[in-house]
């Protein structure tokens, strides 16, 4: 514990229990999986960017502790959104007291409410939008087609936004992943504000859909990544929250053996993060003996689940990993 700062002596010495203990049992796997040259997916769903989360992600990419991320649409987005619009940003703490018209206000004022958060919508998404439709069409009119977050990293890559950063640009995870150029996945792209945007421009016969990649094309990648990446090592799965950032690239595996007919390993390691209950049906609560009976993970796989909030307990896993 010498070359540890004070979060991971701390949860250590203090976190010997239940979801706590689970929580330091994940992390020193999550360690040794590094440490023995294995690769790491982080999965985010629910609101990690807003939450951000980047301040501890952000360094776990640049210390090549993260390999490959998959996240919502929403995750793509808002941490951009953070990036050049958190000082328009609006904290209700008390919003479990806000009243239907209060939530009218806050529309007609132009904030979009997520939990305690309100995000911009002119100072945010508007200001972003301008920047996307260049590169979307410029892809367009030379008929080329990109993933959705290659045109996130053009857009940060050029510079063209450095003049608008509202926060220290290093708690910015998608920056430090566009710097590392490390492979991102995101399914249902669609469901996000820009796919909104994007997808009124479609309607509107100003671009073709097809100047995006679609998610069958980031299964296609994620396929060929993953084979490349366990012919010499193991891959691990990080999974924060559930939904289709956590199931949709699980299912690689058992794709490859079932559907491709192809031989290839299991994920290395599992760890979920999530405050779902398990109930009928649920991906979120499910417990990760279930993904046995999927061919995802085997009897052996170091397996952990914490029942947690997932803003609280990542950063300390990160922190831990990062010997803060």
């Amino acid at each position: 514990m010498q070359d540890r700062g004070p979060v991971s002596k701390f949860i250590t010495q203090h976190f010997k229990h239940f979801n706590a203990a689970s929580l330091v049992d994940a992390a020193q796997e999550y360690e040794t999986q590094i440490e023995h040259g294995n690769k790491m997916m982080i999965t985010l769903a629910g609101a990690m960017s807003t939450a951000e989360l980047g301040k501890s992600l952000a360094e776990m990419i640049r210390q090549d502790k993260v390999h490959i991320i998959c996240c919502t649409g929403a995750n793509l987005e808002e941490d951009v959104f953070n990036l050049v619009a958190h000082n328009h940003y609006k904290r209700i703490p008390h919003y479990r007291d806000l009243s239907p018209a209060d939530e009218k206000k806050l529309l007609d004022q132009h904030y979009n409410r997520v939990t305690d958060t309100c995000i911009p919508e002119e100072e945010a998404m508007r200001a972003i939008e301008d920047h996307l439709y260049k590169v979307w069409k410029d892809a367009d009119d030379r008929k080329e087609s990109y993933f959705p977050h290659e045109y996130f990293y053009k857009i940060l890559l050029s510079g063209e936004l450095e003049e608008k950063y509202q926060i220290d640009s290093k708690d910015s995870w998608l920056l430090a992943a566009a710097k590392k150029n490390i492979p991102i996945i995101v399914p249902g792209w669609e469901d996000s504000t820009c796919g909104n945007f994007f997808a009124s421009y479609c309607i509107q016969k100003d671009m073709s859909p097809t100047t995006m990649k679609s998610g069958i094309e980031y299964m296609m990648f994620l396929s060929d990544w993953y084979q490349q990446n366990t012919m010499d090592c193991g891959v691990g799965f990080f999974q924060i929250g559930g939904g289709i950032a956590g199931d949709f690239p699980i299912c690689v595996v058992p794709m490859i053996h079932q559907d491709l007919q192809l031989d290839t390993p299991m994920w290395s390691y599992f760890c979920q993060i999530s405050d779902s209950t398990t109930s009928y049906g649920s991906y979120s609560g499910a417990v990760p003996n279930e993904k046995i009976t999927w061919g995802k993970l085997l009897p052996e796989t170091p397996k952990f689940i914490i029942e947690s909030d997932a803003t609280i307990v990542a950063p300390l896993i990160f922190a831990y990993v990062l010997k803060w």
